[in-house]
């Protein structure tokens, strides 16, 4: 960046230098425009990389045309080439359009959206491209999708290029019709439209394989980004206790498609609108077609692009007062549409508990208050749209007839002709098009403003969990490494999420090689407790002592069952074929489970498909094939009868001799499984204390 800016530099000083010489005032301005440019792209260095990404384009394209329009005002441009020699004004819009993208990155709506886009745009990770012919190479994912947005840009101002062109071509083709000339007329069609409408489709269609590549990679990326960060260190734990986003789901799924289309869907046909706008504006500001100011002689040059001008901003503004509620609604929108899509889901997750508890009645009602929350907020949103397609349709039908209106008496004064006249309205079209960017696309604004809001408050809970989460260097509870074998509580207080305090707990040690039966009263923190040495629990502090290089197991009493084949669900979280078939159907006997092996690789809803107490024991088969360290069972066995339960504990002494084993249970029975005793004592300010008991006591 800093070599490129020197490079414009020193171009603008030339150009200062040939115009002061030649006395051209377009060279003079493209020198003065170059140094402010300069200065902008030396400072990008500081800004995200999606927005120097603009800016190395500018500050490149402005050197190459720049240097061009230079070469032609000192002689050196080939005589043969003159039709396509740059002038001045096209470096000068371009080292414009270099300096805004600098000017923006200040504001802070387009810092947070190239805050989120930038990431993709620096990502290290190798990928595999194909360009055709060639065949399928390695690339950074980071550089293939700035080759990818760096070629879409170039291609898009290249179609400006084309449309500009056309426009020319209108005009002599209403000329050669006015005056009658066949010969003009057939040129025209055949040897100018045909061939420029040819490149024109061409290019469009290698736009669109493109396009769609650079934005399906882009989201798989953010998607993939999200969703590592949120599943990373129980973050996503975290963030459902404390509230902070409500369904991430559908941020991830949703909101991130939502971003990628519509950040892509903004930058790049903005960029080919304001391209469009300083050439079209080029073309009205040249007409020679003044306009006199009602009771003076004072003449307005480039009468035309001043009316176009005016007109689009004052429609621009009035359409931003009249949509601007919709923002607020397209978010509350999409926030109620996601809690429905989540009722429905919930439903289908525990369809059997329903089914037997009638629920029925209860749940369509509960679907339909949710629903009527989009309902409620759906019309509002309708009332704002109908305001709004309301202006934008009568400026569009105006639109059509405006710059007729303005031509029309210079046109029957012959101050004009026919091929002038289409070509203006065609240019007025054009620029007031550009200018009406937002109007347009206001509804859209309102909903990828809803999607930015989304992202940056999921990014934002993300953070905040990953900063609660254990041993991290803002973490209220640090659960740190030490040598030899016990778990030792030194000192500990733990919250409820509304930061009621619930336990507190100090010199406590758990034995390695030992069962422990943690008891206590319901709402006594025991299973809070266990998430807390599991490292999952943010809210709270103190310090927790664990033995080095230890894995950790936690059996819930209602453990999670993956879609998916009974293989995998047993295997999990490990891979489907991490153990053998031999070692999972040996596991499956020993937990009762014998009736099952044999449909190890059917795909199905097994926690739809097998009772508590069978769940619970395909839980401990999991234990078996794991063989943690440390294992803690949190009333892990409620489901099964006692009988049943004794087998599978002593099973588990058997076969896991070395596992250091802490449950939470209820019945009595467990005591006589166990080696010693944690009972959760109520203090005086209503919180509980876990303290070492011997096994008679806490009756």
């Amino acid at each position: 960046m800093r070599l490129l800016s020197f490079a414009v530099a020193a171009l603008a000083v030339i150009a200062l230098v040939v115009g002061q010489q030649s006395g051209s005032h377009g060279i003079l301005g493209l020198g003065a425009v170059g140094l402010l440019l300069a200065f902008a792209t030396f400072r990008a260095t500081e800004i995200s990389t999606f927005l120097k990404i603009f800016s190395v384009i500018f500050a490149v394209e402005y050197v190459a045309t720049g240097a061009g329009a230079v070469l032609a005002q000192v002689g050196f441009w080939p005589a043969g080439w003159q039709a396509i020699a740059p002038p001045a004004s096209l470096p000068t819009t371009i080292a414009v359009f270099g300096i805004l993208v600098y000017a923006i990155s200040f504001i802070p709506a387009i810092r947070r959206i190239a805050r989120l886009a930038s990431p993709y745009f620096e990502a290290p990770e190798a990928t595999t491209a194909q360009l055709w012919p060639v065949k399928p190479f390695s690339i950074g994912t980071g550089r293939l999708g700035i080759a990818l947005l760096v070629f879409l840009v170039v291609l898009n101002q290249i179609q400006v290029g084309i449309s500009l062109r056309l426009s020319f071509f209108n005009r002599d083709f209403y000329n050669a019709i006015q005056e009658k000339d066949a010969a003009t007329f057939w040129y025209q069609l055949i040897y100018v439209f045909s061939v420029w409408a040819a490149i024109f489709v061409i290019s469009n269609l290698i736009e669109m394989i493109a396009n769609y590549t650079l934005l399906i990679r882009w989201r798989r990326w953010m998607a993939e980004s999200f969703s590592a960060a949120w599943l990373r260190n129980a973050n996503h734990y975290r963030v459902s206790l404390a509230h902070t986003a409500d369904n991430p789901d559908q941020r991830i799924a949703e909101d991130t498609r939502a971003f990628v289309n519509q950040t892509y869907s903004f930058a790049l046909p903005l960029l080919t609108q304001v391209s469009t706008l300083v050439s079209f504006s080029i073309i009205l500001w040249s007409i020679p077609v003044a306009s006199v100011v009602p009771g003076t002689e004072i003449s307005i040059p480039g009468f035309i692009f001043w009316m176009a001008l005016i007109y689009s901003v004052a429609a621009t503004w009035i359409a931003h007062l009249i949509g601007r509620p919709m923002i607020g609604l397209e978010f509350e929108q999409e926030r109620r549409e996601a809690n429905f899509r989540y009722s429905l889901a919930r439903l289908r997750e525990y369809s059997e508990q329903i089914a037997l508890m009638r629920g029925e009645t209860s749940e369509q009602r509960h679907l339909t208050e949710r629903f009527g929350d989009i309902v409620q907020n759906f019309y509002r949103l309708v009332w704002a749209r109908v305001r709004l397609t309301t202006f934008t349709l009568s400026f569009a039908q105006a639109n059509v007839v405006v710059p007729y209106i303005l031509l029309a008496p210079h046109y029957f004064s012959g101050k004009i002709t026919l091929g002038i006249m289409t070509q203006v309205a065609s240019a007025f079209d054009r620029v007031q098009t550009a200018m009406s960017f937002f109007i347009d696309r206001y509804q859209s604004i309102a909903s990828y403003v809803a999607s930015i809001n989304r992202l940056t408050t999921f990014e934002a809970a993300i953070a905040q969990a990953e900063a609660q989460g254990a041993g991290g260097a803002d973490a209220g509870i640090d659960i740190a490494q030490k040598a030899g074998t016990d778990t030792t509580i030194e000192t500990l207080s733990l919250t409820l999420p509304n930061g009621q305090p619930i336990v507190n707990a100090s010199d406590l040690t758990l034995p390695a090689g030992h069962s422990t039966l943690v008891v206590g009263p319901s709402g006594s923190g025991k299973s809070t407790l266990f998430r807390a040495l599991a490292g999952i629990w943010p809210f709270g502090k103190g310090k927790v002592a664990a033995p080095a290089g230890q894995t950790m197991l936690l059996l819930p009493q209602r453990p999670y069952l993956p879609q998916g084949s009974l293989r995998a669900v047993l295997s999990y979280p490990a891979e489907p074929n991490a153990f053998s078939d031999a070692d999972i159907r040996a596991a499956m006997e020993k937990v009762k489970l014998g009736h099952l092996t044999d449909r190890l690789d059917e795909v199905d809803l097994w926690g739809q498909r097998l009772s508590g107490g069978e769940q619970q024991r395909l839980a401990v088969a999991r234990a078996l094939l794991a063989k943690p360290d440390w294992l803690f069972l949190d009333e892990a066995t409620a489901s099964l009868d006692e009988t049943l339960e004794n087998e599978i504990y002593a099973m588990i002494r058997r076969e896991l001799p070395q596992t250091s084993i802490v449950s939470i249970g209820h019945r009595s029975t467990l005591r006589a499984l166990h080696d010693g005793l944690v009972a959760m004592e109520k203090n005086a300010d209503g919180t509980f204390s876990p303290k070492a008991k011997a096994m008679a006591e806490a009756r």
